[in-house]
């Protein structure tokens, strides 16, 4: 009977864990210094908007663990002795291992902007950084949001639930078009200021101002003004949680660099989740993913591979899922923010501004390449069957009432939407 330790308890070690526990009777130890129990990381929001309480966060009653056989430890490591196959936690004794599974997670990026470090600047990733913001917002009248993305936004709907005044401030000039496409990008844009957001585009910060007491009281961009505020949140994407492990043997570049087996450059270490780093790009996917489902995925892998079925990491078809305030987004397979070569974008969008399409495809075979839809929704099975069988664009207009939860949506716009596309059609 083999130990296997895991360091971290979010959805990619603890999959592991479960997985493990299903398929052997090996000893499994999973450590994390943030919080007693796997908890709901996408539920946080909830917590903060007064929907949901820190009980409701936990999938798991606290008798699950034990049950399963399931130690957990609460430490934070600070150092792994390799060559001895030895954790070496910041207060209490050394753990042994024999199998290590590293699933640390992200955490939020800095930039070196002055002021970062000033309380009541802070991001949003950890249970810690909610009860930090509980904090900073008791007296929070103006808050400013650095970066667009999901955490931003995220962090925008929760403020504005206790009526406080937001400035969102962007260097795309629309929402998240580092990603959207900018017709998709500028419905969302329209969306967010429309709940009372001061959406700023093309803006970057320039640094973030202190009071007497070391706390924030304004931020500056980069045109000189000047922003009243007494929070600062840092969201401009996440990275890696890797600097505990920086000097040590294991290979390292943005994240811990993995083979197809999810297998470090260590023998008997592994890395699952936003940490680990793909060696070799698998498809058209970004080498480091913070996306829940992959966590998944990956603890799932894992699992296997340890317990006597070596099983390589496959995700499938790109996907994924998002909510703006009140409009969730979908997407599978492929919607370039731009375009590449022999591709194409098809948009529609409802007078309303709180729905639309963007399909892409390939201009010379026809072949349907990717969709986001926004305030429809969509069924993951059929898109996933379409991409995995390339089918061509024409089935998949002719066929979208398919893969609709509302088939009578399509009973409402279904023919505006064929026009639309013959629109798009002989503009390109």
């Amino acid at each position: 009977m083999e130990h296997i330790v895991i360091i971290g308890n979010g959805i990619s070690g603890i999959t592991a864990a479960r997985h493990i526990r299903k398929r052997s009777n090996h000893k499994i130890t999973v450590i994390s210094g943030e919080s007693d129990h796997f908890f709901s990381r996408t539920a946080l929001m909830y917590v903060y908007m007064g929907h949901m309480k820190w009980d409701h966060l936990k999938p798991y009653e606290d008798w699950f663990w034990e049950k399963n056989r399931i130690e957990l430890k609460k430490a934070w490591v600070e150092k792994i002795d390799f060559a001895k196959k030895k954790l070496r936690f910041s207060s209490g004794g050394p753990l042994e291992y024999d199998k290590l599974i590293v699933a640390t997670g992200s955490i939020y990026n800095k930039f070196g902007w002055e002021g970062e470090d000033l309380e009541g600047v802070q991001g949003l990733v950890s249970m810690q950084d909610l009860i930090e913001l509980e904090e900073n917002t008791l007296h929070t009248r103006k808050a400013v949001i650095i970066g667009g993305g999901l955490i931003g936004v995220e962090l925008a709907e929760m403020l504005r639930t206790r009526n406080i005044d937001v400035t969102f401030l962007i260097r795309e000039k629309a929402f998240w078009h580092n990603v959207l496409p900018i017709q998709d990008a500028e419905m969302i844009s329209n969306h967010i200021k429309s709940h009372g957001v001061d959406l700023r585009h093309n803006t970057e910060l320039e640094k973030i101002i202190p009071d007497e007491n070391g706390r924030v009281k304004a931020m500056m961009i980069k045109s000189g003004e000047t922003i009243d505020c007494q929070l600062v949140g840092l969201c401009a994407g996440v990275r890696p949680n890797v600097d505990f492990l920086k000097d040590s043997q294991l290979e390292i570049d943005k994240g811990i660099l993995v083979d197809q087996y999810l297998q470090t450059n260590i023998p008997d270490v592994f890395a699952i989740g936003d940490c680990a780093q793909q060696r070799e790009l698998i498809g058209q996917r970004k080498p480091v993913e913070a996306v829940w489902y992959t966590g998944r995925m990956m603890g799932e892998t894992i699992a296997a591979t340890l317990t006597g079925n070596k099983m390589r990491y496959n995700p499938g078809n790109w996907f994924n899922s998002a909510k703006f305030f009140d409009i969730e987004y979908q997407t599978y397979g492929w919607v370039w923010a731009t375009p590449k070569k022999n591709e194409q974008h098809f948009h529609w969008q409802h007078e309303s501004g709180l729905k639309g399409i963007t399909i892409a495809f390939n201009t010379e075979n026809k072949t349907f390449l990717g969709i986001n839809t926004f305030g429809i929704r969509m069924r993951h099975d059929v898109f996933d069957l379409w991409l995995t069988e390339n089918k061509k664009i024409d089935y998949v207009l002719t066929n979208l009432k398919k893969a609709n939860f509302d088939p009578e949506f399509y009973d409402h716009h279904e023919k505006e939407i064929f026009r639309s596309f013959k629109n798009n059609m002989q503009e390109a």
